[in-house]
């Protein structure tokens, strides 16, 4: 994915009156990774846990595009299966509209809430249902949620989900392996429209096309939000496609928010040493000839991570208390950062 393909995201106008449409709160999960009981009886040693996600706490206003990035195995993924209810969390809370994802609902208030909510998976060789023709892959939540009883009505609105989202409306009749991965992905956001969602999780969504396709792929997802007034959740990896779709992004490093920050300062003035890492091991001409911050080391162990602040042992400015104490988040300019450089500095002044 190169920047030349794509535009600068474009920032919506904030309201300040209007709350947040999703909200996340001391989020965490833990999971389990012990051998069974008698294993642990007869062999010996306790119980392993693995905290993939440790007390992050991020917003989302309506409209925008707030994309979560760090290295494999920081708990992006994670976040994202918590947010649209398809992995409980082990302490905290996500809301959408106001709505707890996890809270005790009956069973209208859980559909009317689960309508709001979709997402557009990483692979779509193996998210869309071999057997089923595209026609039934993209009714499927119409069905599920009511919405449209008559079977030609409901043909009718596959064809415009096909035409939205750039194929044809006969393409409803094939099967998806008659179709690229492009268009494969493609066919997997008309699913996600199809229930009229306010909240889409892009988890990874470009990263298994080819390079020559992941910017069109990009471009839609941005027409579509401008068009249908979206709100998103972006994972990703690839800090050269965040940088082009991302209204705020958050920094991940083992379960751990270290930054966050409007897109358009955090790529410009980077404040966490782990954030200049990332973004100096992204291929840019402009930086020829300048020193770069390299990625020393490899992630940590999270089912046993270094005490204090996670990133200490691969961090260049390292202190004796980054070792023992967690950093809390500091404000620096409209950026919130989770390091004691910045307790350091406010010391000084």
């Amino acid at each position: 994915m190169t920047a030349a393909h794509t535009s600068p995201a474009r920032t919506p106008a904030p309201d300040q009156d209007a709350a947040p449409l999703v909200e996340v709160g001391g989020l965490r999960r833990v999971f389990d990774l012990s051998k069974p009981w008698l294993n642990r009886l007869i062999e010996g040693g306790g119980r392993v846990t693995l905290t993939a996600v440790d007390g992050v706490d991020f917003s989302i206003n309506r409209g925008e595009t707030y994309a979560l990035v760090g290295e494999s195995g920081s708990g992006k993924s994670t976040i994202a299966k918590m947010a649209v209810g398809l992995l409980p969390p082990s302490a905290g809370r996500v809301s959408i509209d106001g709505t707890d994802v996890w809270g005790e609902k009956g069973a209208d208030a859980m559909r009317r809430m689960r309508r709001k909510i979709q997402m557009i998976f990483q692979d779509p060789f193996a998210s869309l249902n071999p057997r089923w023709r595209v026609q039934a892959i993209i009714e499927e939540p119409i069905k599920a949620f009511g919405l449209i009883a008559d079977p030609k009505d409901r043909a009718a609105r596959v064809g415009e989900l096909l035409s939205l989202v750039g194929l044809d409306a006969r393409d409803g009749q094939k099967f998806p392996h008659e179709f690229s991965g492009g268009q494969r992905q493609r066919i997997a956001i008309a699913r996600a429209l199809a229930s009229d969602p306010q909240f889409i999780v892009c988890d990874e969504p470009t990263s298994a096309l080819d390079v020559s396709v992941q910017a069109q792929v990009l471009n839609l997802l941005r027409d579509l939000q401008e068009r249908l007034g979206l709100t998103y959740l972006f994972i990703s990896h690839n800090l050269a496609v965040v940088r082009h779709v991302a209204t705020r992004v958050g920094v991940l490093y083992l379960g751990r928010l270290v930054e966050e920050a409007p897109a358009r300062e955090l790529f410009a003035a980077p404040k966490h040493p782990y954030t200049k890492m990332l973004l100096d091991a992204v291929p840019d001409i402009e930086m020829e000839g300048k020193e770069r911050l390299a990625i020393a080391g490899e992630i940590p162990n999270p089912v046993n991570p270094p005490p204090g602040c996670h990133f200490h042992p691969r961090c260049p400015f390292v202190m004796e208390h980054c070792s023992t104490e967690t950093p809390p988040a500091h404000l620096v300019g409209d950026a919130a950062v989770r390091c004691h450089l910045f307790a350091e500095d406010r010391a000084k002044t």
